[in-house]
């Protein structure tokens, strides 16, 4: 049987209610935000389920002195832009407050410009006054790749990586260390840094949204801006998505957002223009295919989407 340590305040033998522990975290109402917040990524959700489940069962076994080192929470999320890596990196924040693994929850968000200096003696500087801002929460820096220039000796973005690896083994109880970026190339980045490598515990996939999710990201997105789209309008948004899809410098999620905003400027417009003085609250509602039609997009074939 084991021995309560001296910071334990239940005896061997009591019992913990985990249902009640686990209401009282909160945590149930950060997952469900990521829920509704994001349509699809059952991977990425499981991930993050079961890291809020071991931080949880840890709580609980350090009432009975079963205290474990703390786990180490570095992370990579790799996938393309506009699949929800920031969403749930402020979500992860807000899971390590409510768990009482970050004194603050917050999140920095940065990327190598934020890092970097461009001359000797300014990257080190700049790199201690963001971790200094991070600390207590989450440092998210996308797109990390970028720190590492290998066709540069001269590149100062080592400098800045060497920083990084000492906070995030010295000081990993006050700060969690997310990378972000494309899997091709943070692999690449992993292989030329193996000391980053080793310090990132998980590493969780963000894959490409399908038609039929990128059309619900939409849905959501229509109905929380007060808008609906007409049947006629549904079938040119998702015949839009299809060929948008279908050709370069497509960012997800991020994509269906500034599609909309577009056709809500086009919206508006044709409203104006149009020959009734009065309109409804509908008219102001309702997102009509010419909306969309006017997009550059329709003035080339549809290609077949990426599986």
């Amino acid at each position: 049987m084991p021995i309560n340590g001296p910071d334990a305040d239940l005896p061997a033998d009591g019992t913990v209610d985990l249902l009640e522990a686990r209401k009282s975290s909160g945590v149930d109402a950060v997952l469900d935000a990521l829920d509704r917040e994001l349509v699809g990524l059952v991977p990425v959700k499981t991930r993050i389920r079961e890291i809020a489940a071991l931080l949880l069962v840890d709580a609980q076994r350090a009432r009975f002195g079963l205290v474990a080192a703390r786990p180490n929470l570095h992370m990579c999320f790799t996938g393309g832009p506009g699949t929800g890596k920031t969403t749930v990196a402020l979500r992860m924040a807000e899971l390590l407050k409510r768990l009482g693994y970050s004194r603050r929850g917050h999140l920095v968000a940065v990327t190598r410009e934020e890092l970097v200096g461009q001359y000797v003696g300014h990257t080190a500087p700049k790199t201690r006054e963001v971790l200094k801002r991070a600390m207590g929460g989450v440092l998210f820096i996308d797109e990390a790749y970028y720190l590492y220039r290998a066709e540069n000796e001269r590149d100062y973005g080592q400098e800045a990586i060497e920083i990084l690896l000492q906070v995030m083994e010295n000081q990993r109880e006050d700060l969690v260390v997310i990378l972000a970026g494309y899997k091709d190339r943070m692999d690449t980045f992993f292989q030329s840094n193996p000391g980053m490598s080793s310090r990132i515990a998980h590493h969780i996939d963000f894959p490409e949204y399908s038609l039929d999710e990128l059309v619900s990201i939409g849905d959501l997105m229509v109905a929380e801006a007060g808008y609906r789209l007409s049947p006629a309008a549904e079938a040119t948004f998702r015949d839009y998505l299809a060929r948008r899809r279908a050709q370069p410098r497509f960012s997800n999620a991020r994509s269906v957002r500034n599609a909309l905003e577009r056709a809500r400027l086009r919206h508006a417009g044709r409203v104006l223009a149009g020959e009734a003085t009065a309109v409804t609250r509908d008219d102001l509602m309702r997102l009509e295919p010419e909306d969309f039609l006017a997009s550059r997009v329709f003035g080339q074939p549809p290609e077949p989407a990426p599986s």
